[in-house]
């Protein structure tokens, strides 16, 4: 499980990725053979260069993987009514299987309308209530949240047994810590949530087998938060000075500290992020066979209510 005796298991999340996109690409002829062309549609609003860069990223993916995408750049003044508009077309075509809005939104729109107003069927980032609803009820018929399930393929590498873990998830926002601490709570951990106003998350930390972070500043977890031989998961990106006036991407987790003393750590960049986008086209897979099977249930009863039955 590990390089030496005091360096951490790196996990690589590119090639558990890799992995993840060769599984969905193999799954596509199935379902064209069925008559079926998983389509995924992303929005974007406005000209934010990070987010025009991840949906470039999605969608170079979809394409790898034969599925089909529609890709829509709507202006940074895009109304609320023109955009909810749009979704709305795109939740009553049953050519699109997938509807991804590309978060941040500007300032004036509303993120909460925008996502409840995807239809849960074709909610591929897993954001809607229904889904996350659902997630909570230990449902397996949802679409569950992309970076979190992402964490938990990652984590199935390295723990063979979740049974009574200790799993210590910093960061508490609804579409990582939440979530993530969900996963870990079905695969039967015992889970602790840390967030701004937890006393000791240093203390809290150091009782972790399991430690998932995602706050969004660089560096915060130290080698003393963490417990020998922990899997470590680190789910920030920050851009901090890199020297020589360029700026480099780091995590959350003060990553060469505490890779001596964790069993296993992913790396930043390297690690969550491209999960995530796998994790999207695997949910987009599966959205459009939940919606070619409920329409094939729907011809069978409509069938049978036409023969008598």
């Amino acid at each position: 499980m590990t390089t030496s005796d005091s360096t951490a298991h790196i996990i690589d999340g590119k090639a558990i990725a890799q992995e993840t996109l060769a599984e969905v690409k193999a799954r596509v002829p199935l379902l064209v053979e069925q008559g079926v062309e998983p389509c995924l549609a992303v929005l974007l609003v406005g000209e934010d260069p990070a987010s025009q860069v991840y949906v470039r990223n999605k969608l170079k993916r979809c394409e790898e993987c034969g599925i089909r995408s529609l890709e829509y750049c709507m202006p940074s003044d895009t109304t609320e009514y023109e955009l909810l508009r749009l979704i709305a077309e795109l939740n009553d075509d049953d050519q699109v299987n997938g509807i991804l809005v590309q978060l941040p939104l500007p300032d004036h729109l509303s993120g909460t309308r925008v996502i409840d107003a995807i239809a849960p069927h074709k909610d591929v980032d897993g954001f809607h209530r229904n889904n996350i609803g659902g997630l909570v009820q230990g449902r397996t018929d949802v679409l569950a949240p992309c970076t979190p399930s992402g964490c938990m393929k990652m984590l199935r590498r390295y723990i063979d047994d979740f049974d009574g873990l200790h799993a210590v998830v910093i960061g508490s926002s609804n579409i990582v810590g939440k979530p993530m601490a969900t996963m870990l709570l079905a695969a039967g951990c015992t889970v602790s949530i840390a967030h701004s106003k937890t006393r000791d998350t240093a203390a809290l930390a150091r009782q972790g087998d399991i430690v998932v972070v995602a706050v969004g500043k660089a560096g915060l977890v130290k080698q003393s938060w963490i417990k020998p031989g922990a899997v470590v998961i680190d789910v920030g990106i920050n851009q901090i000075e890199g020297g020589e006036g360029k700026r480099k991407l780091t995590g959350d987790v003060d990553f060469p500290a505490v890779s001596q003393v964790a069993r296993a750590i992913t790396p930043v960049p390297g690690g969550v992020g491209p999960m995530t986008i796998a994790c999207l086209l695997d949910n987009t897979l599966r959205a459009a066979d939940i919606q070619n099977k409920n329409r094939s249930n729907v011809g069978d009863t409509n069938a049978h209510l036409h023969a008598g039955g």
